[in-house]
C-alpha cells in the first residue's frame, strides 16, 4: 500500500510539473491583492475622518466663486442683497492691495512708481486728451453704463463683511494712506448724528471693532472732528433705525482749509467727485462741520453730486439713518487732479470728466477754444483769441501790467484783465468759459482753469525762488490732466522785486536752494508773500507766441 501510494505520487509529479508553478504564481498574486486592499482601506478611513472634521462653513467658503471687486449703486437693491454682495469679491485683487500696503518700499518699486507718475504727469498731448473725451463724450451716459455694468455683477460690493471665512478680506477702514482715511460699509449700516456721531455696520461675521475717522481729505490738520466707525455682530449692539433709506450715503467733513479757492477744489470738490460720481446723484451727503454759505456758493456742483437733501450730521440729534452702503471719508492721491490708476472713482473718471461735469453743472457753452484756422466770417475780420490776465492785488502782482497787455495785444490776442469777481459766481464761471487763454502769476486764482474749454491754453508765471516744482504740482500737472495746453514762464532774478530788497549777492537771490533748506517759513514769507514781478516783455514774448501757436 505504501509502495503503491509513493509510486503514484512520483508519477503525478513527473506528469504535471507546470501545476507547481501555477500554484506559486497564484499565491504571489493573491498576496499582492490582499496588501493592496489593506492600503486602500486605510487611506479611505483617513479621508473619511478628515471630511468629518472639516467645518461646513469652510466648505461653503471654498466653493464661493469670487467676482471682481467693483462698487456701484443699483437703485433697487435691498439690504439683504447688499449683504450677499459683500461676500463675493476678488481675493486676488484684495491680496494685491494688501501686499501693496504691507510690503516695504524698495528702490526698484519706488523707481517704477516714480516713472509711472512722470509718464502720467507728462502727458501734454491734446490729441490724447481729446481722445479720452471722444471715448466718453457723454459723461452722464458713461456714468449710467458703469453703474448698470457693475450692478449686473454685484450689488453694493466694497467693504468687507466676511472676516471668518476669508483670510485676506479687505478691511472696512483703510487708514494706510497718510493723507486721508476711507471706510466702506456695505450692508446694514446705521448712521447716528450729533456731537459724537457714529456709523455702525451690523454683520454677524464682522468681529467687534472701532475706528476714529476724520472724514476730511487732509486728516493731519488741526481742528478736525472725528466720527466713530464701528462693526458689531448683533443688531442689538447698534442704534435702532428711525429712518430707512435705500440709497447710499457719504460722510464728509468741511472746515480744514476750506475757504481758500484752490483748497475748495483740491480738498473738497475734486475728492467729492472721485468718491460720489459713481452713484450718479443717488447718494445722500452727511456733512460734519457743515458750512451753509460755502455749500450755497457751489450749490450747482452739489446739486449734480446728489439729488437728495444734505444732512447736517453734527446736529442730527435723535435720528438714526439706515443705509445699505455708507462711505466715510474722501480724498485724492494727488493735488488738484484725479489719477485713475490710484484714485478709486468707480468709473475710471479723469480730470477731463471733472471739467465736463462742471460745464454741465453751470450750463457752460464752450467745449473747445477758438481755432485760428477757422474760416473768416462773411464780410468780417477773423476773430482774435480771447485772453484773460488774472490780476493779483496783494503779493505777486505784475508791476508792469500795461506793458504785458500791450505785448499780448501785439501778438494777436484780445485781452481782458480780471481781479476779484464782482458778479455772481455762476456768472463768473460763464465769463471764464469764454476765454481761449488764461495768464496769471502762481496763486489760488489760477484754479479758474477748471472752467476753460478743453484744449485752451494755460500760461502760469512762476515767481522767482525755485518754485517750479510747486507750480508744476499745484497747476502744471492738473492742467495737462484737464486737457489744457500748459505753458510755464519762470521769472528771472532781475524780474523779481526781491532783487531791490536783498541785492544779487544775498542768499535769497544767489542761493534759493539754501532758503528752501532753511525751512518753509522763509519760502512762504518772501518768495510767496513779499514778492512782486516786473515781466521782461521781450523775454516773455516767445511764451505769448507759443500760446498763439497752440490755437492753430
Amino acid at each position: 500500500m505504501m509502495r503503491t501510494e509513493g509510486k503514484a505520487t512520483r508519477s503525478a509529479n513527473r506528469s504535471s510539473p507546470w501545476k507547481s508553478s501555477y500554484v506559486a504564481y497564484g499565491l504571489l498574486l493573491g498576496s499582492l491583492l490582499v496588501l493592496l486592499y489593506l492600503m486602500v482601506s486605510t487611506q479611505l478611513s483617513y479621508s473619511q475622518k478628515a471630511l468629518l472634521d472639516l467645518d461646513p462653513a469652510a466648505i461653503d467658503s471654498a466653493e464661493t466663486i469670487p467676482v471682481k471687486n467693483r462698487r456701484s449703486h443699483p437703485g433697487q437693491a435691498t439690504v439683504d442683497d447688499a449683504s450677499r454682495g459683500m461676500e463675493e469679491f476678488s481675493r486676488e485683487e484684495e491680496e494685491a492691495k494688501a501686499k501693496a500696503h504691507t510690503e516695504p518700499s524698495t528702490p526698484r518699486r519706488q523707481e517704477k512708481q516714480d516713472e509711472s507718475e512722470q509718464q502720467w504727469a507728462g502727458r501734454n498731448s491734446i490729441e490724447e486728451q481729446l481722445g479720452n473725451e471722444i471715448k466718453s463724450d457723454n459723461w452722464e451716459a458713461k456714468s449710467q453704463a458703469k453703474n448698470e455694468e457693475t450692478a449686473e455683477s454685484k450689488e453694493f460690493g466694497g467693504g468687507t463683511d466676511d472676516y471668518n471665512n476669508v483670510a485676506n478680506a479687505k478691511p472696512i477702514c483703510d487708514t494706510s494712506f497718510g493723507k486721508y482715511d476711507i471706510c466702506e460699509l456695505a450692508g446694514d449700516t446705521r448712521a447716528q448724528g450729533g456731537p459724537g456721531a457714529t456709523v455702525t455696520l451690523v454683520s454677524p461675521r464682522a468681529p467687534p471693532k472701532e475706528w476714529q475717522i476724520k472724514p476730511y481729505s487732509r486728516k493731519y490738520l488741526d481742528g478736525l472732528k472725528a466720527v466713530t466707525v464701528r462693526s458689531v455682530p448683533n443688531s442689538g449692539d447698534a442704534p435702532q433705525c428711525t429712518t430707512q433709506l435705500n440709497i447710499p450715503a457719504m460722510v464728509i467733513e468741511l472746515g480744514g482749509l476750506t475757504g481758500n479757492y484752490w483748497h475748495d477744489f483740491t480738498d473738497v470738490l475734486v475728492p467729492l467727485f472721485i468718491g460720489a460720481r459713481r452713484f450718479n446723484g443717488e447718494v445722500q451727503l452727511l456733512v460734519v462741520n457743515l458750512l451753509p454759505f460755502w455749500v450755497d456758493r457751489y450749490k450747482r456742483i452739489f446739486g449734480q453730486i446728489s439729488r437728495h437733501d444734505i444732512v447736517d450730521f453734527e446736529n442730527d440729534d435723535g435720528a438714526v439713518r439706515c443705509y445699505p452702503h455708507v462711505v466715510v471719508g474722501y480724498g485724492s492721491r494727488k493735488e488738484f487732479t484725479i489719477d485713475p490708476s490710484l484714485d478709486e472713482t468707480g468709473g475710471d473718471y479723469t480730470m477731463v470728466d471733472f471739467t465736463k461735469f462742471l460745464r454741465h453743472a453751470y450750463s457752460l457753452p464752450r467745449d473747445r477754444p477758438i481755432k485760428l484756422g477757422d474760416v473768416r466770417p462773411p464780410g468780417g475780420r477773423r476773430r482774435r483769441p480771447r485772453m484773460i490776465i488774472l490780476e493779483r492785488t496783494n503779493s505777486r502782482k505784475i508791476l508792469n501790467l500795461p506793458e504785458v497787455i500791450a505785448a499780448a495785444e501785439a501778438a494777436g490776442f484780445k485781452v481782458v484783465v480780471a481781479g476779484r469777481p464782482k458778479a455772481s459766481y455762476d456768472e463768473f464761471t460763464r465769463e471764464m468759459n469764454s476765454f481761449d487763454v488764461m495768464v496769471g502769476v502762481h496763486g489760488a486764482g489760477l484754479t479758474n482753469c477748471v472752467y476753460l474749454p478743453t484744449g485752451a491754453v494755460f500760461l502760469q508765471i512762476v515767481p522767482y525762488g525755485r518754485l517750479e516744482e510747486i507750480a508744476k504740482t499745484d497747476f502744471g500737472d492738473p492742467a495737462r490732466d484737464m486737457g489744457l495746453r500748459y505753458i510755464e514762464y519762470s521769472v528771472a532774478a532781475e524780474e523779481s522785486s526781491l532783487m531791490a530788497v536783498f541785492g544779487k549777492e544775498h542768499p535769497m537771490i544767489k542761493d534759493p536752494a539754501a532758503i528752501h533748506l532753511s525751512g518753509w517759513g522763509n519760502v512762504a514769507e518772501w518768495y510767496l508773500g513779499k514778492q512782486d514781478v516786473r515781466i521782461n516783455v521781450e523775454r516773455f514774448r516767445p511764451s505769448l507766441l507759443r500760446a498763439l501757436q497752440h490755437l492753430r
